[in-house]
């Protein structure tokens, strides 16, 4: 299974934030940081937004900050989120008839149960455990660690 780029963003735009909880962080900030795009990071900032994950100050002076306790957000919700419909086969998306062994095939359902046990793990997890590595916190801020 792989997670769609804009769930892998999502995470370490939220970890960042959760690292530095005492200013605003720009999108050029996490580009920078991770080398990825600012463009695709400026759409994970807007769904993370619409989600009420994060909350996006305009301006000069604007930048992106956590709304609520990273304790409080849950990897599985974010990931859930980030990746919409999860289809890890065909059939998962497909047409009613669209696809010719259905009924009699048992790949969808095993299928399924992975997918419930994947979430599951990440269900387990919030973004307060991802940060909590002092190392990881001194990476983030450009600190030594």
């Amino acid at each position: 299974m792989r997670l769609n780029l804009q769930s892998d963003y999502a995470l370490r735009m939220l970890m960042h934030l959760a690292s530095t909880p005492t200013r605003l962080v720009t999108i050029a900030e996490v580009a920078d940081r991770f080398r990825i795009s600012h463009n695709h990071l400026m759409k994970v900032a807007y769904l993370l937004g619409r989600e009420g994950l994060i909350q996006t100050v305009r301006g000069r002076s604007g930048g992106l900050r956590l709304v609520g306790s990273p304790a409080n957000i849950g990897i599985g919700h974010v990931v859930r989120r980030m990746e919409g419909d999860i289809h890890i086969v065909e059939c998962f998306a497909a047409e009613p008839g669209g696809c010719m062994i259905s009924s009699a095939c048992r790949l969808k359902g095993v299928m399924h149960e992975a997918l419930g046990a994947f979430l599951s793990v990440l269900d387990r997890y919030t973004l307060a455990d991802l940060v909590a590595n002092p190392k990881l916190r001194a990476l983030l801020n450009n600190e030594a660690a």
